[in-house]
């Protein structure tokens, strides 16, 4: 007998997910909390990524959709939507599978508690029950099956010390952005901007401010001596340039740029129309005032999907165990050059979870689109035998 198989998310990871599912003869359902999908990449489709095609399309995507560009060219996030995702969606696989405005907000284990039948075959063969958010009202749905593929990017982390909210941050919440600035809207920028993050995020958002010329930026970096995630001899020119970038701006190329090395927010507040801001630095409590807040200090995903699943998380990244422990212990840091690890490492306490794609890196920031195609193809191959593993939880 087969199974139905549920995917939340039709971001990259989830619709390939789907793919592998339609190919393979499964049943199987798309959960979409946006009105289209890869609603993640439209957030910040101006923003050119620095891998190129051949890294972002899988080879189920390309045997179905060859007229996809190929070759080292970076594609922007909205290119790589419509170019890439709108036409998977519209594969005749995939048609009537994706429920769109749909959002999973719990899952569970029909009639189990979290702390029951640990490790049984009775709880393996439960099947799974999700609690959905649709636009006529609260739903559920059954799976035997479930892939969580919802990303990060919708919940960015906070600014504070040690990665609480700062003070006030709450307070201001709809006056930060969170994601990457579109400066095509110049005269949205104007004025004093404090950026706050290190990542390749934001060093897009420090390149692309720092040309506005009726911007000035207020950069606050927590390390005292940052690396900017440099790569030795990367392969990756668009990369590369974020370091080179970045480097130069804390070096003080650009007159209309500061760089705040070991410093953190301390503390914000209104100010009438601007934020007043205190960094805690080296030297001691900085006041400065802005007209413009932007925090890019990662994202995570939404682990209260599973809080009543046995879900083995690392202490240290949030990710599930086993692949932390994988990527932990892989030298290196180079997205490019993850470890290649197989099924067991996908696998959480609770028979037929699994979260694959951005989430399962937690907060390590090493995730390719690549390396989610290879989990996908992983978890394929572990269920060739699908009614027959899922009966027995292996």
């Amino acid at each position: 007998m087969q199974r139905h198989v549920a995917i939340l998310g039709a971001g990259p990871i989830g619709l390939d997910a789907a793919l592998a599912c339609a190919v393979a003869g499964w049943p199987f359902t798309v959960y979409e909390a946006a009105e289209t999908v890869a609603a993640h990449l439209r957030a910040w489709g101006h923003v050119r990524l620095f891998t190129p095609w051949d890294l972002n399309v899988s080879h189920r995507m390309r045997a179905r959709l060859p007229d996809t560009p190929t070759g080292d060219g970076c594609p922007t996030g909205a290119e790589l939507a419509t170019r890439l995702l709108d036409p998977v969606a519209a594969l005749p696989a995939l048609e009537g599978r994706i429920r769109y405005r749909t959002r999973v907000a719990a899952i569970a284990r029909t009639g189990l508690l979290k702390h029951e039948q640990i490790g049984t075959g009775t709880r393996a063969a439960a099947p799974f029950t999700l609690l959905l958010d649709t636009p006529g009202g609260e739903d559920t749905a059954e799976a035997d099956l479930v892939l969580d593929c919802t990303g990060t990017y919708s919940h960015p982390n906070t600014l504070g010390p040690g990665g609480i909210p700062a003070l006030g941050e709450r307070a201001l919440a709809d006056r930060i952005t969170r994601t990457l600035p579109n400066t095509a809207e110049s005269d949205r920028w104007a004025g004093t901007v404090l950026l706050v993050g290190a990542g390749k995020s934001a060093q897009t958002a420090a390149r692309d401010l720092a040309a506005l010329p009726g911007t000035r930026v207020e950069w606050v970096v927590r390390k005292p001596a940052p690396d900017w995630g440099a790569v030795p001899d990367d392969t990756l020119p668009g990369r590369q340039h974020l370091v080179d970038t970045s480097r130069a701006l804390a070096g003080g190329a650009n007159d209309r740029v500061t760089v705040h090395t070991g410093a953190y927010i301390q503390a914000l507040s209104p100010e009438s129309d601007r934020i007043r801001v205190v960094l805690a630095t080296e030297g001691g409590p900085h006041a400065m005032s802005c007209d413009h807040v932007v925090a890019l200090t990662g994202y995570t995903g939404d682990v209260s999907l599973y809080r009543q699943m046995q879900v083995h998380e690392c202490y240290a990244t949030g990710a599930p165990m086993n692949l932390s422990a994988a990527l932990l212990g892989s030298p290196g840091g180079d997205c490019l050059a993850q470890p290649t690890v197989g099924i067991d490492a996908l696998r959480n306490p609770e028979p037929h979870f699994f979260i694959l794609g951005a989430k399962s890196y937690g907060r390590l920031n090493t995730f390719l689109l690549r390396t989610g195609y290879q989990q996908i193809d992983q978890f394929v191959a572990a269920y060739a035998d699908a009614p027959r593993l899922l009966s027995t939880g292996t």
